[in-house]
């Protein structure tokens, strides 16, 4: 079978390295830079996604496609799919509610980490417990040895990264979806061995019309000092849309590389009990975040080649609530080092 990948970034190339052992696998960018780091196990194309027409007829030479680019492409790619009747598995962070589109493809949407990963886990609370009193997500990708002045760097999308800081968070409080701005709910956290800050975001997204929650929340974590450097930034008009290019560049220049880790907690607790699932992960082969999104990614990707998942718009949560699916997605991830425990 054939899989065409679209982007050949840090997710892109774990994605492709992993479907590569078993299938045909075409990986799509404009950077010939980045295509470089494909095409020792996969077939490099240069291409440019804008041009919808030649996208469409591109796609149709393929049994699925994987989007792997900036969330700003999400939904135009997705149309784009279905438009072609190809499968397609999404990790596009796009703004959009992709709920509200029909398609007579299997369309997996939010296939990351976060959301991704999260949303599968809270989907398996919810299918265990029932309706929650309580949801919980507490994530991060962070520098294993962070650095000032900035205390992180960039493992995904930066244009992604921002709209983390800018985006409003969509939240369920007192049953009711509530829109609140990032940075003024600033908290701190010890998770683990760790002690972080955190901040309400908007990664709930497909959850917030398929999980019944009182109360539920998706919290991004940072390490202590970062946060007040980017309130201020965002206070003196640095995220505005006309300043965002130059932000980024100054940003992308004072975040240091280095190894970096992943760490999520998933919880849920209603009258029948709690579960709380705790992830970590720890770059080798790759860095841990394309790890964690690229390799759900994967075994995502090899559910809808198996012909396991059915047609339409599928959110990641669903899939979690079966626990055949739940449990090999677990395994998988498992042999590639990801550590899961459920507590």
């Amino acid at each position: 079978m054939r899989v065409l990948i679209l982007g050949a970034g840090n997710i892109g190339t774990v994605v492709a390295y992993d479907l590569a052992r078993d299938f045909e696998v075409t990986v799509v960018d404009v950077s010939d830079n980045a295509l470089s780091s494909v095409k020792s196990f996969a077939e490099p194309l240069k291409f440019d996604v804008t041009q919808r027409e030649k996208l469409q007829e591109l796609m149709k030479k393929y049994d699925l496609v994987v989007d792997t680019l900036p969330g700003k492409f999400g939904l135009y790619i997705l149309k784009s799919a279905i438009k072609a009747r190809t499968d397609i598995v999404d990790v596009s962070f796009m703004p959009e509610n992709p709920l509200e589109l029909q398609a007579d493809i299997t369309a997996v949407v939010d296939a990351g980490f976060a959301p991704g990963l999260s949303n599968i886990l809270l989907g398996h609370l919810y299918k265990e417990l029932g309706e929650l009193e309580e949801a919980l997500i507490r994530v991060g990708g962070l520098p294993k040895d962070p650095e000032p002045p900035l205390y992180y760097t960039s493992t995904w999308s930066p244009e992604d990264l921002l709209e983390e800081y800018t985006r409003k968070a969509r939240i369920v409080k007192d049953g009711k979806i509530v829109e609140v701005d990032p940075l003024a709910q600033i908290g701190k956290v010890k998770l683990d061995s760790f002690e972080f800050e955190e901040f309400p975001s908007d990664g709930l997204r497909t959850l917030l019309y398929t999980i019944k929650a009182k109360n539920m929340e998706e919290r991004t974590l940072r390490w202590p000092g970062h946060l007040e450097k980017i309130k201020v930034l965002k206070e003196l008009g640095f995220f505005a849309p006309e300043n965002r290019d130059l932000t980024l560049k100054i940003l992308l220049s004072l975040m240091k590389e280095g190894p970096d880790f992943c760490i999520m907690e998933v919880y849920g607790r209603n009258e029948n009990g709690e579960i709380r699932y705790l992830m970590l992960d720890e770059a080798s082969d790759f860095s841990s975040m394309a790890r964690v999104t690229g390799y759900t990614a994967a075994v995502i990707s090899r559910l809808v080649l198996a012909g396991e998942i059915g047609e339409g718009i599928v959110a990641p949560e669903h899939i979690g609530m079966e626990n055949e699916k739940l449990q090999r997605i677990l395994g998988f991830l498992t042999n590639k080092g990801i550590k899961l425990n459920k507590l």
